[in-house]
């Protein structure tokens, strides 16, 4: 397997970081999150409809959103590519990751940006046979007129092999390690309640963003679990300013999870 991210990449990006000047709280880079299982735009209704997934994410007024379930020209969808299409109806950058060939397209997770995106790389999770396949996809985010930059990431584990769920956590925090010392942001369906093996593996090298005390977000209609979240390192970089799961029990199989972090 290679390397996620090159530290050669990051290192000039890194170097300006440790120059900075010392930043007061005013000053501090104010970031808002979203992670949404969008299960391919089909809600409980079983209507596809990528606009009102669209809607919701816009209503949100996110900086970042992490896409798991994203179709690219599958016929189940109709042939759209469902990353450019929310891209294009949220007025975001778009970035797709492919975990896998699917009904004619490609099935995978998707990054949507207010801020430019750079070195956009996907990595593959480790499955075994009869789970789906599934991947991590990051990029570096680069907030216009600013020197601050982070990585930010989308995951789906795997959600019935609960062996296979725990190596894919087990991966991440390794995938994610070379970034040249860059601040992390990993959100996404992580297919794991709270205080699950996965989970404890997972905050053993992040820090949850509601530490442990999310809303359930699956399924959408009347959450009963929790399976989706936001998770930063390190710990002693990020603020978190707010978390909420939200009221959406129509638009897709999950709700979807904000948070908001400032970054000094």
């Amino acid at each position: 397997m290679t390397t996620l991210f090159c530290r050669r990449a990051w290192l000039g990006a890194s170097l300006v970081l440790a120059i900075a000047p010392a930043l007061s709280a005013a000053d501090a880079l104010r970031v808002r999150v979203v992670t949404y299982n969008i299960h391919h735009g089909e809600g409980t209704d079983g209507k596809l409809d990528l606009e009102r997934i669209a809607a919701v994410i816009k209503r949100l007024e996110p900086d970042l959103v992490a896409l798991q379930e994203v179709d690219v020209g599958t016929t189940r969808s109709q042939g759209v590519d469902q990353a450019a299409e929310l891209g294009r109806l949220t007025g975001l950058q778009a970035a797709f990751g492919k975990a896998m060939d699917y009904a004619g397209g490609q099935y995978g997770g998707a990054l949507l940006s207010r801020w430019p995106l750079e070195d956009v790389q996907t990595h593959g999770l480790p499955y075994d046979a009869g789970c789906e396949p599934r991947c991590a996809v990051a990029a570096r985010v680069c907030p216009p007129g600013d020197t601050r930059r982070f990585v930010f990431a989308a995951t789906h584990l795997e959600h019935q092999n609960a062996t296979v769920r725990l190596c894919q956590a087990s991966k991440l925090a390794p995938y994610l390690a070379d970034t040249g010392g860059l601040p992390v942001l990993i959100a996404g369906d992580f297919n794991a309640v709270p205080g699950s093996p996965p989970l404890t593996v997972l905050r053993r090298h992040w820090a949850d963003a509601a530490d442990g005390k999310w809303a359930p977000t699956y399924p959408a209609a009347e959450p009963q679990v929790t399976l989706d979240y936001v998770f930063y390192r390190p710990a002693s970089t990020w603020r978190v300013v707010e978390t909420r799961v939200i009221e959406e029990p129509v638009a897709s199989d999950h709700r979807p999870v904000l948070a908001v972090l400032e970054l000094p």
